[in-house]
């Protein structure tokens, strides 16, 4: 239990609490109900095969040691099959689960919040009238609205369950909640499985699970696809933005901080999922045409001439173009494009107005704004939260859309907003620094005329 040590005592006292009460059912089942007694043995060994199997090969999450599996539509089929203690024994296998390096502590937690809530669904369905056991043909119909309660149980509880030991143990702002709730309403589509095994058990008997068995790990292939996929497209983003960091010092973060921003007002304002993700990645990417600004402009002491800021106000329209070619980018092309377009149509690079500029542009043009004032510069410090705020207020309606900043003020209002750490003044010459910000709409960029 040596995993433990490092957890705080309320992730102690849970996982204990979350053991104790699968082993308590267990217990009970066997001094109090005597029901074990009556389990069809070979049916159940044959799902706890089925069962371990499929955890023993999940698919890897983008959280740090999380994972999903399709093992729980076994469990399901084993509350038809074998009664609720049957499911709470199949659950317990995952104690059992071939998986590399998986701690004890977690082997057990596993396997507890699967029993606990085979139980439970077992329950459910004997309450709604489910019949335990080998179902008949004639009498299949009637398996059916006890199986979804048992399954509108199970998968919730075992969401909880997680969710619950992820915030204990320091991990929930990794996970993305609305993620997880695409996730739980696919896994109750995949119960159907469970069912699908109670059906052909009674035909073919336990062949059954390997008719099952293929379908299984064609889901978790493709849970697996669909988060390789995701990984790949952070890992090209992330590297997009690390190329474009280092054009200065000061900014180092400052594509994270804007996702962020931005996905908060996004979330706000009541945006789907894929187009959170779309807006986050925007966000991310929003400065990347500064790969194509000359660093002795950027890092220009004095005004510019007019040559020198027409490179920078061209930044949005370069990011564009090493951008076009990234597919799953979709609607972020337009906020990286527009992001400097200002309401009363002053912007640029096209001087839109109003509602002619793209929503994910102006609700990046609010994000980016507000970090580059909270931030450290080389040529002042960062200011406080609340100033940035007031001159997102005053700008509202003309450099700002008044519905963003709202919706952003809000968002901090009621989750908060950690500004970045103070940056050290780096030696000389071992860091890039630029001298002025085209973000910062407190200290506009001065042009000189040439003529």
């Amino acid at each position: 239990m040596a995993a433990l040590r490092g957890l705080p005592w309320f992730a102690k006292v849970y996982l204990v609490a979350v053991i104790g009460a699968a082993f308590a059912l267990l217990g009970y089942s066997v001094a109090v109900s005597g029901r074990l007694e009556q389990l069809d043995w070979s049916n159940l060994l044959v799902l706890a095969l089925l069962f371990l199997v499929c955890e023993s090969v999940p698919t890897l999450l983008n959280v740090k040691q999380a994972a999903v599996s399709v093992s729980f539509s076994a469990a399901l089929a084993a509350v038809v099959l074998v009664g609720p203690e049957g499911a709470a024994l199949v659950g317990m296998t995952a104690v059992f689960s071939v998986r590399p390096g998986l701690p004890l502590v977690k082997r057990l937690f596993n396997g507890a919040q699967f029993a606990v809530c085979g139980y439970v669904a077992g329950q459910v369905y004997e309450w709604l009238g489910g019949g335990v056991g080998l179902p008949t043909i004639a009498g299949f119909d009637d398996l059916i609205v006890p199986f979804v309660g048992a399954a509108a149980v199970f998968v919730p509880l075992n969401f909880i369950l997680i969710a619950l030991v992820l915030a204990l143990t320091g991990q929930a702002d990794q996970v993305p909640l609305r993620g997880l709730a695409q996730f739980m309403v696919s896994y109750l589509g995949y119960a159907t499985f469970g069912l699908l095994i109670a059906g052909l058990w009674a035909t073919v008997s336990s062949i059954s699970a390997v008719l099952v068995l293929l379908p299984l790990f064609v889901a978790r292939w493709a849970f697996g696809q669909y988060h390789a996929q995701q990984r790949s497209y952070d890992a090209t983003i992330a590297a997009l933005c690390q190329a474009v960091e280092t054009k200065d010092y000061y900014t180092r973060g400052h594509c994270t901080r804007v996702s962020l921003a931005s996905g908060m007002i996004a979330h706000e304002i009541g945006m789907g999922s894929e187009r959170l993700r779309a807006i986050r990645y925007a966000g991310m990417l929003h400065d990347v045409g500064k790969l194509g600004v000359p660093t002795k402009v950027l890092q220009k002491d004095g005004p510019l001439t007019e040559e020198e800021f027409a490179a920078i106000q061209l930044h949005p329209m370069r990011g564009l173009e090493i951008v076009r070619g990234i597919d799953f980018l979709d609607e972020a092309f337009a906020g990286i494009m527009h992001h400097h377009e200002r309401q009363d149509g002053k912007g640029y690079p096209m001087g839109l107005a109003g509602d002619e500029i793209p929503e994910f542009a102006r609700i990046i043009a609010v994000a980016d704004a507000f970090d580059s004032m909270t931030s450290d510069r080389s040529y002042r410090g960062a200011r406080p939260v609340e100033v940035a705020m007031a001159e997102l207020r005053k700008g509202a309606g003309t450099q700002f859309d008044p519905v963003m900043v709202v919706a952003f003020i809000k968002a901090v209002d009621r989750d908060g907003w950690e500004p970045p750490r103070k940056v050290t003044t780096p030696p000389a010459g071992e860091a890039e620094t630029t001298t002025k910000d085209h973000d910062d709409p407190t200290m506009p960029i001065q042009v000189v005329s040439e003529r």
